[in-house]
């Protein structure tokens, strides 16, 4: 029976989270747009909202593929930084979106160990590019930036500037570094259970 709990809770978690992130959006609009359903039928009625949602991010989705749309919404987002509270928050917020919808394109360029917090200990980290300015140069040695996420939610961490004789440069795709740092190791652990052979060709287990 504990077992039985265990795996099903391992199973539906990730699941429900999805499910409540996906009802919590839909949600806060379905409230936001209930007048305009109160408007146009006389009365509140569940669910426009959502398919308001719906027609605002296709919407949205369509503006944003053409150039003149992708002006339009550019020339928001630039008014939006502008103002003082809000412009912190929606920087703060794209910067994380465009981090982590598309790694491979923009900030993340490389997976990279670091021996960090201490000697002999090491941590996974993701290279973003080559600081400029001020923070170009230590001395006579070009230092690199160097993001180290937390786990399981990666959108957190700290930058590390260090020179680049002190990082190295992984093969491992960026979208795996990503799966690694999300399930905590995981997912390293079943590959390499996966890539033991014991004699005979029978698939072992570390």
């Amino acid at each position: 029976m504990r077992r039985f709990l265990i795996t099903g809770m391992v199973v539906l978690l990730p699941v429900m989270a999805s499910l409540y992130l996906i009802w919590l959006f839909f949600s806060f609009f379905d409230h936001l747009f209930a007048p305009v359903g109160q408007y146009l039928f006389g009365r509140p009625l569940p669910g426009v909202g959502v398919f308001l949602t719906l027609l605002l991010v296709l919407g949205t989705g369509m503006l944003a593929t053409n150039f003149l749309g992708r002006r339009v919404i550019d020339l928001v987002g630039c008014l939006l930084a502008r103002l003082p509270l809000v412009g912190s928050i929606y920087r703060a917020m794209k910067q994380i979106v465009d981090a982590f919808s598309q790694p491979h394109q923009t900030a993340f360029k490389r997976v990279v160990l670091v021996e960090y917090p201490r000697q002999g200990c090491y941590t996974i980290g993701f290279f973003t590019g080559w600081p400029k300015g001020e923070l170009a140069m230590m001395g006579d040695e070009q230092l690199v930036s160097v993001f180290l996420p937390t786990t399981p939610n990666p959108t957190s961490g700290w930058l590390l500037l260090l020179p680049e004789r002190d990082i190295t440069y992984l093969q491992m795709p960026v979208e795996e570094g990503l799966k690694l740092v999300i399930s905590g190791g995981v997912t390293a652990a079943r590959a390499r259970e996966m890539a033991v052979v014991q004699p005979g060709g029978r698939m072992g287990t570390c």
